[in-house]
């Protein structure tokens, strides 16, 4: 690292400290190590079916505690399927251990520490009785605080990541390269999509994270080969998206990994018309509800909430929001007649009249050929055999 490089870090380290000390609360991480004293063996989760700023925030602190405890036995363990493209990528590429989650083996860890969700959140991996030492995580909840030995929870935070940034930048500890690049992707994902809200934190962590990271690392994780069912759930997506006024809603009919809905939906915001967008699809005999907005007078953690009143549950951030519904049969009807509930809470809540939606991608099929090329006339037919397959070398 040149000396101009490690100016730049330590002026950024310098902001985050800053950052901390403006913050409410003030710095945690010297609170949370002296909580952890004298702890043998510690257990470091997160929800169900993580994602990478999950995966990324477990994979930070169980460095940091590793570091800066010594003689600590620090365990990472995931409950749930860690499914996806992007995801199984990242797990490759960061270098991720972990252990099968196994129950009857918490009550043998004299700490647990819950990161990027809450004990009461629908996709905490902790049975009822079983409580977090610590709980540090980015998400709202309707519900008070937990009460744990330490909590760290802002909401004004965009990952959990940036949180745990924070935490190294305190204890002056350096951020290796491989680490930079798998917390810097880990923010960079959280924050993805036209409903991304980074705060000082989050901008300051960006910063350094940049100049410090793997870039090979980080070019692996931001360029992953995506599977066949990545591209179905696209154009399910795109063929089942209708808008009303500027809310659209749509619905991919299976999906084989939780991310996909969020996926889509970070997508679909970005069509210019709309600053709502609900994505809904079946996986695992649930629902799957992914919100994503860029409005700013109603937080769409709040909007999750009307939507799943008495149906399910869910919850999340200003801008992002994810929930579900539990299936009793599965069936195409019962899917349906849960959409129009959820469609008819979705309009009401915006105050939009219920009116027949408009289909985002016209049946191209259907399309006069003038309208199909923008008034010109249609091109010719292609040729019913090919000679030869053009190579793909382009």
């Amino acid at each position: 690292m040149t000396s101009f490089v490690e100016s730049c870090v330590g002026t950024i380290a310098d902001s985050a400290v800053a950052a901390e000390r403006r913050a409410k609360g003030g710095p945690r991480a010297k609170k949370l190590l002296r909580l952890l004293r004298g702890k043998k063996n510690i257990l470091i989760t997160t929800h169900k079916h993580p994602d990478p700023d999950a995966l990324a925030s477990c994979i930070g602190l169980s460095r940091l505690l590793e570091t800066a405890l010594d003689g600590a036995k620090v365990t990472l363990s995931i409950k749930g399927q860690i499914g996806g493209g992007i995801n199984e990528a990242f797990v490759r590429f960061s270098n991720l251990k972990y252990l099968p989650w196994d129950e009857s083996q918490l009550p043998g860890y004299d700490a647990i520490l819950l990161l990027d969700t809450q004990p009461t959140f629908a996709f905490s991996p902790l049975p009822e009785g079983v409580a977090p030492l610590a709980v540090i995580d980015h998400h709202r909840s309707a519900r008070r605080k937990p009460k744990c030995g330490f909590c760290d929870i802002r909401t004004n935070v965009g990952a959990t990541s940036s949180i745990i940034f924070s935490y190294f930048m305190e204890l002056e500890i350096p951020i290796r390269a491989d680490l930079g690049a798998t917390l810097l992707y880990g923010i960079e994902s959280d924050l993805a999509g036209a409903a991304g809200t980074p705060n000082e934190l989050d901008n300051i962590a960006l910063s350094n994270l940049t100049l410090i990271a793997d870039p090979r690392k980080l070019y692996q994780m931001r360029y992953v080969d995506l599977p066949q069912s990545y591209y179905t759930a696209y154009a399910s997506g795109l063929a089942n998206a209708y808008w009303y006024d500027n809310a659209l809603m749509s619905h991919i009919d299976a999906i084989d990994s939780m991310e996909k809905p969020a996926v889509v939906a970070d997508f679909l915001l970005r069509f210019d018309k709309v600053q709502w967008t609900l994505v809904t699809a079946v996986h695992e005999e649930k629902l799957i509800l992914s919100l994503r907005t860029s409005g700013t007078k109603l937080s769409a953690a709040d909007m999750m909430r009307r939507l799943t009143r008495n149906l399910g549950q869910g919850g999340g951030h200003r801008t992002k929001a994810g929930g579900f519904v539990k299936l009793e049969t599965g069936s195409p009807t019962e899917v349906e007649r849960l959409r129009t509930v959820l469609r008819r809470r979705y309009l009401r809540a915006l105050a939009i009249k219920a009116a027949r939606g408009q289909k985002l991608v016209p049946d191209i099929k259907k399309m006069e050929p003038a309208k199909a090329n923008n008034g010109r006339s249609a091109p010719p037919s292609a040729p019913t055999r090919l000679a030869a397959s053009p190579s793909a070398s382009t």
